[in-house]
């Protein structure tokens, strides 16, 4: 499980960053709500960012602290400096949301065998918020 948790925050870290880029990156029209929800997403990614840190430590984990051991272990890659439209963006980050939340399900999934019902609460909490998000973006999409 300590292997999934890592990967789960190596994947975080990254997209903190990832959803920087393409907040600071993204051109178009309506690029104002666009430019304001990516915000809003890199927010609510650092408070899952230290949680999942926060909760490797009260079981007597080491949550990974580089960017270094991040990209070697993550499966949300960087992505280049440049323009992105709104559409490209939106996808995007999409996907990664999709990534994040199935992940987040196979770690609840394999907590909940192992009667780890933090980590379960933890996992539901974060497939509640991507699934909102995947909600929200694919609307934008429409």
């Amino acid at each position: 499980m300590s292997k999934k948790l890592d990967l789960y925050l190596a994947n975080l870290g990254v997209n903190y960053v990832k959803l920087h880029n393409l907040h600071w990156n993204v051109i178009g029209r309506g690029f104002k709500q666009v430019h304001e929800y990516l915000e809003a997403l890199y927010d609510e990614t650092t408070e899952s960012f230290d949680e999942v840190a926060e909760y490797q430590k009260m079981v007597g984990e080491y949550p990974k602290a580089s960017l270094e051991e991040y990209l070697k272990i993550a499966t949300i890659k960087e992505l280049e400096s440049k323009d992105y439209s709104i559409e490209d963006a939106l996808k995007i980050a999409v996907e990664d949301q999709k990534l994040m939340r199935d992940l987040a399900t196979e770690i609840r999934n394999e907590a909940d065998e192992k009667g780890e019902f933090i980590l379960v609460a933890l996992m539901e909490g974060e497939v509640e918020a991507q699934n909102k998000h995947i909600w929200f973006i694919e609307s934008m999409l429409k």
